[in-house]
């Protein structure tokens, strides 16, 4: 524990040198805008001693859980008896599900595809098979499975594989045709082959395609079923080693399933037909048939249908039995949706699915295949999403999916993160929202229950927030690494439902999605909520449990940069740049534009996006809009979309600013009290000292502008059309790769004359949208962006060469000290913009309940300038002795009560900091973090206490002031990967990792901190990966992680009969130990495959399951290690035999040639 003496550092500040490249005290960047240092002020104030519990032992960063859908799915398993359930991906990603809580996600380092999944079933291990030719052994008797074996095959793909219940053989169907046997104990090929050419008939010329299918004939264990792309299918004898029948057929084979007595089996072709055959008759189909075929009127096939991907043949004792398959659709019904066919008995349902269906189970009763099967439920795994159908009732409904497969349901746009939050407000969303859950589903119990799981030691409540494309806001139950949606609220609602063919006419910078949700804001004590969407609107919504119908009250705001009086001066007026290198020759003066926009905007002024209903509306229980905020088109340009946003319960206010300044609303007196450009906000104490110019000489001008400013061209071009616009770090960012438009006119021709990023302007990083999920990283190099942060962001040039839009990027209620050397606290808006300037606004709020609702409320720029290296992102404030003070808030009460004690109840305000105190509230600190640093300035003197360059070469995406361990720290994300924490007030560093390198913009637009070592952000499309960065929750992860694996009795089989004993086959006699074993088939062939051990040896038994169990796993690993080092001693035992047998012979020839010789003779 460090202790850091405050007089101390002050007294060092004049002797400090500002822009320290590290943790320093200096004088960078106080005052305004000169920089000059003031070290007295606060000097004599400062007597006590901040103690910082903080070190970095208390911080370590690792992944904890992911949630949702598995991204790109590929394969299907499941365990029976076990009953948990296996996902993999496109991109070698395994998902493993049991029973709600027991969720694990693991990956192939190699990133390969999972082309298929085997449950090694009640055993505790999955084989998995990659498309890098890579066979795996999971070891599933841990919290987080690890690989024990892998086994690569160098000349052949892998097309199939299959496990028979309770074997220790894997049989491994290739591309060639090929059939190959491997040991899962010891994870080594076996030296019995069925090669292709020896399965099928001699006469046959052409080669049988790839192996599509392998499985044991349920009669007879010794019979192994092959079926063959081409349409051959080989009932092979392993005892014999050679084919006992094989069938024919015109159609490619895509799947096979055996009747449960072994004596018929079924296969789906690429034509739409089953075809079922009998072992007595194998020369032509008992059966064919085109389910969805239409018959022709003169006997005839039907028609041919597209292909059947999968067919599944169950079973059952007292009915009809089971055909499932999906595909098979007639070709004229191109409309049609994936589907999945249901045919029992007479009747056949077609189930229609949202999205592709990839693969799909049966779920029976019993593991055996020798059992009537007696199927229950059907799991679909479709592209997007997992549904199960329940089997057992006619209507066939599906279970309610109790794992969060629907974040994805409308694309992600914003997140939000909140932990350790009030504990009644989750119980109080869910019971809100328990009743708009959907009806129908089947009223069984999720048959995929497997595992088990704990609640763990740390169980703070915790919340997630994800805004969506679709207006949609879905609030998440995420306490102890779980999630469950608690409730849905759907912003669209306030506004009018969009005719078709008017959407060009309101909102053309919104094009798809005009309801997209941008930001959030969300004070958990008073329950306020506050949305800002694409379409430049936000809404205020306070929370009832009483159901109202009333009128929403909208009002408008004009967002703009006053340029009116901007008249172009002559060329010989131009003054000087401070960057001559970047001029160029001079072009055409702009002449007669004004009156262009001014009669093209007549028709599109003081006109919002979208329009909000002016009928009463109901609103049910739970978020209720309290009022809409929209800004309007101004001179016929569309309104620019919101950079930041903020809301204060205590006060009644909501502000928010976007690229042309900033906006305060009283949402209690429904009243715009401020809106005003950044500019204005400067008053006279603007650094920059902008004039109004004409460009420099080296710009190519552009006929018809109307704008003469420096450098407003490129921000009106790249003014954004998409829906789902990001804004990163609060700079407006088009995430889409449409073209942009603006208000005015300008011709392509003149639109590539446009230098996009002017030399030296603050580049406006572009990203993707939440619609398209692509990859899109930042657009402009380090170098050009540090040139830019160098040239525009200096406060010491005194004509700011920069985009003339100074974009508003953060804000920030607080009880703080609104001028200089004020005495006394008072209620402030602190405002950060894109050139890293900080402002102060400063309100007079009415002292009674009664007078807050009448009188108004007085707001006025206090003219305080705080500056940073690039745009600003966050702010936080402590107290003297090192505190996190948290903005004041209204204690919630219900608007809509009915209770007369509740509506006469008064507005409870918390201050929520000890320095509001009278002996406390003298001094404060102020932590502000850029793109580029942190600095901590002491107030009321505002003097730079500490400043710490975070990063030279790249900036900061996401940053927070987060609680740890009741002590406060500044977490960063950086675009270079790295994550960094710092401590308070001293910015020590205390974690630096790099993490997760910048990919893709959705990761930067969904990253966010919170309390307690907390974060989040979107990894794919449709899952969350939620990560912390608290050393202690790393050391408790293992108990909070559920168990895969419980022991489980596996279930005996059915009593034959002695009929059926007698004469039901060998299949209780077959011993493929006898005959696969190294003793009688050999050794394969070591250039074939490759053996490679695996992480998951004794390592991973330290978290398989404890006792017998545990004890019995070790003794396995033990076996095959032991297994592989006599295998090692027998290889060398070999060849030490050999090479004695090679000199024995030698010694013996050697005596036969001398043998008769006499010694003289030598």
């Amino acid at each position: 524990m460090k202790k850091f003496n405050f007089r101390k550092v002050l007294d060092g500040l004049t002797a400090s040198s500002p822009g320290s490249g590290s943790s320093s005290s200096g004088n960078s960047g106080s005052g305004t805008g000169g920089g000059s240092n003031q070290p007295g002020g606060t000097a004599g104030v400062l007597r006590e001693e901040i103690q910082e519990t903080l070190t970095s032992d208390y911080f370590q960063i690792c992944k904890t859980v992911r949630h949702g859908f598995p991204y790109q799915p590929t394969a299907l398993a499941f365990d029976p008896v076990q009953k948990i359930l296996a996902i993999g991906t496109r991109t070698g990603a395994i998902r493993i599900l049991g029973r709600p809580g027991v969720d694990c996600y693991c990956q192939h380092e190699s990133g390969a595809a999972v082309l298929q999944l085997q449950f090694l079933i009640n055993e505790g291990a999955l084989v998995s098979a990659s498309s890098d030719e890579t066979l795996h052994l999971w070891n599933l008797r841990q919290k987080r499975p690890a690989i024990l074996h892998s086994l690569k095959f160098n000349r052949e793909r892998i097309t199939y594989c299959h496990l028979p219940f309770q074997s220790k053989w894997l049989y491994v169907g290739t591309e060639r045709g090929n059939t190959h046997i491997v040991n899962i104990e010891s994870f080594i090929l076996s030296g019995y082959v069925i090669m292709w050419n020896k399965a099928i008939e001699l006469s046959t010329k052409t080669h049988p395609g790839p192996v599509v299918h392998l499985s044991d004939s349920p009669r007879d264990e010794g019979k192994l079923l092959i079926g063959y792309e081409n349409g051959t299918v080989v009932l092979w004898d392993l005892k014999s080693k050679r084919a006992e029948l094989r069938v024919y057929y015109d159609e490619a084979i895509h799947s096979i399933d055996w009747h449960h007595e072994g004596k018929q089996f079924m296969c789906s072709h690429s034509d739409g037909s089953l075809t079922l055959w009998n072992l007595k008759s194998p020369s032509r189909p008992f059966q064919t048939t085109i389910p969805h075929g239409k018959s022709q009127r003169d006997g005839r096939k039907p028609e041919s249908c597209k292909p059947i991907l999968k067919v599944e043949y169950k079973t059952c004792r007292n009915s009809e039995p089971f055909i499932i398959f999906s595909g098979g659709l007639a070709y004229d019904k191109a409309c049609r949706r994936p589907s999945l066919t249901i045919m029992h008995g007479k009747s056949i349902t077609v189930l229609e699915m949202d999205h592709p269906i990839v693969e799909f189970l049966t779920l029976c009763e019993t593991p055996y295949p020798n059992e009537f099967q007696e199927p229950y439920a059907v799991v679909v795994l479709l592209e997007k999403d997992l549904i199960v159908v329940d089997l057992t009732q006619s209507n066939f409904p599906i279970f309610e999916n109790p794992y969060p497969m629907d974040i994805h349901e409308s694309p992600v746009t914003c997140t939000a993160y909140f932990a350790d939050c009030p504990p009644d407000l989750i119980l109080v969303l869910y019971s809100i929202g328990v009743k708009h859950k959907k009806q129908g589903y089947s009223n069984k119990e999720w048959p995929v229950s497997g595992g088990t799981w704990n609640i763990g030691a740390q169980t703070y409540p915790e919340i997630i927030i994800t805004g969506h494309a679709d207006g949609s806001i879905k609030f998440w139950d995420a306490s102890a690494i779980t999630l469950q949606m608690l409730y849905k609220l759907k912003t669209s609602k306030v506004f009018e439902k969009q005719k078709i063919g008017d959407g060009k006419q309101t909102s053309e910078i919104v094009e798809e999605d005009p309801y997209a949700v941008q930001m959030i804001y969300w004070c958990p004590e008073s329950r306020i909520f506050c949305v800002a969407g694409v379409s430049a609107y936000v809404i205020v919504y306070k929370f009832s449990r009483h159901e109202i119908t009333t009128e929403i009250v909208s009002l408008e705001v004009r967002l703009q940069y006053d340029v009116e009086d901007i008249i172009t001066p002559e060329p010989e007026t131009i003054p000087p740049f401070p960057d001559p290198s970047s001029q160029l020759p001079s072009s055409k003066s702009l002449s007669g534009s004004t009156s262009t926009v001014a009669s093209e905007g007549a028709t599109k002024d003081s006109i919002p996006c979208l329009s909000v209903k002016t009928r009463p509306v109901r609103m049910p229980p739970g978020y209720q809009a309290e009022l809409v905020v929209q800004l309007v088109w101004v001179d016929g340009e569309p309104p620019q979309q919101i950079t930041s946003l903020t809301v204060s319960s205590a006060y009644g206010i909501v502000a928010f600013g976007n690229c042309n300044g900033l906006a305060v609303v009283d949402f209690m007196q429904k009243t715009v009290l401020l809106s005003m450009g950044t500019i204005d906000l400067y008053r006279s104490s603007d650094p920059y000292q902008r004039q109004p110019r004409s460009p420099r000489k080296n710009k190519q001008f552009i006929a018809g502008m109307t704008e003469l400013t420096d450098g407003p061209v490129p921000l009106e071009l790249e003014r954004c059309k998409s829906p789902t616009s990001d804004h990163v770090n609060g700079h407006c960012t088009s995430p889409t790769s449409q073209s942009c438009s603006s208000g005015k006119r300008l011709s392509s021709a003149d639109v590539s004359k446009v230098n996009r990023w002017g030399p030296g302007r603050p580049p406006f990083r572009k990203a993707q949208s939440a619609a398209c999920m692509e990859v899109s990283l930042p657009v402009t190099t380090e170098e050009s962006r540090e040139n830019s942060y160098n040239r525009s962001r200096s406060s010491s040039i005194s004509s700011i060469d920069k985009e003339s839009k100074e974009a508003i990027t953060a804000l920030y209620f607080m009880e703080s000290f609104a001028r200089k050397n004020d005495m006394t606290i008072s209620p402030c808006l602190w405002v950060g913009t894109s050139l890293g300037m900080v402002l102060m606004i400063s309100f007079n709020l009415p002292s009674t309940d009664e007078q807050r609702y009448t009188e108004p409320v007085l707001v006025s720029p206090s003219g305080t300038l705080l500056a940073l290296k690039g745009a600003v992102l966050t702010f936080s404030c402590m107290d003297r002795l090192g505190g996190l003070m948290h903005p004041p808030y209204e204690v919630w009460r219900d608007p809509n009560s009915m209770d007369d004690n509740e509506k006469g109840r008064k507005r409870k305000l918390v201050m929520n900091s000890p320095s509001t105190s009278q002996e406390m509230a003298d001094h404060q600190y102020a932590v502000i973090c850029s793109e580029k640093q942190a600095k901590v300035f002491s107030l009321p003197s505002q003097t730079c206490l500490y400043v710490h360059n975070i990063t030279e070469t790249s900036f900061i995406l996401q940053a927070a002031v987060v609680v740890m361990c009741n002590s406060a720290c500044l977490a960063c994300f950086c675009a270079n990967g790295h994550i960094m924490i710092m401590s308070l007030p001293s910015l020590r560093p205390m974690l630096d990792v790099n993490y997760l390198p910048l990919t893709d913009m959705r990761i930067a637009r969904t990253f966010c901190f919170t309390n307690e070592g907390q974060a989040l952000y979107l990894v794919s499309p449709t899952e969350i990966q939620r990560l912390t960065y608290s050393q202690e929750m790393c050391d408790n992860l293992q108990d909070m992680l559920g168990e895969l694996f419980t022991p489980v009795e596996t279930p005996e089989a059915q009593n034959r009969g002695f009929l059926k004993g007698l004469f039901g086959g060998s299949g209780q006699t077959f011993d493929r130990e006898e005959l696969f074993g190294e003793a009688s088939a050999g050794k394969a062939s070591k250039s074939l495959a490759q053996h490679i051990p695996g992480s998951g040896g004794i390592e991973g038994v330290k978290g398989a399951a404890g006792g017998v169990m545990g004890e019995l796993t070790r003794a396995r690993i033990a076996l095959d290690e032991r297994g592989q080092r006599l295998g090692e001693l027998e290889e060398k035992t070999a060849g030490m035999m050999t090479s004695a047998e090679a000199f024995s012979k030698h010694a013996h020839e050697l005596m036969l040639k001398y043998k008769d010789k006499k010694w003289y003779q030598f």
